[in-house]
């Protein structure tokens, strides 16, 4: 009787501060190659292929999960470069130009004929 035991891989949904996002991307395509090894080594590992057949449905939902996380990942980096674009566009908006013909509220003149 042969025994497959599985590598236990951790799969981290916690975001640390001063870890960007690419740097997790990067860590989340380690651990997906990584993962993508194991199953690749599955099918040499002399194992029945009833436990074959399950240690790599496992493999592939934790390669699911962290292609999802590096999707939130994705999605939040372009959220934020949204919103930062959104706050130049605004700040740009709301400088005026000043002078002599163009007026603002605290500098117009107005005449009365």
């Amino acid at each position: 009787m042969t025994t497959i035991s599985a590598a236990s891989s951790s799969v981290s949904t916690a975001s640390t501060s001063d870890a960007s996002g690419s740097s997790q991307i990067a860590q989340l395509t380690k651990q997906i190659a990584k993962l993508t090894e194991q199953v690749k080594n599955l099918s040499s590992s002399g194992g029945s292929s009833d436990d074959v057949q399950q240690q790599q449905e496992l493999l592939q939902q934790q390669i699911e999960l962290l292609q999802q996380q590096i999707a939130q990942i994705e999605q939040q980096q372009a959220q934020q470069a949204l919103q930062q674009q959104q706050k130049q566009q605004a700040a740009a908006d709301t400088k005026k130009e000043e002078g002599v013909n163009k007026p603002t509220d605290t500098n117009a003149i107005d005449i009365y004929v």
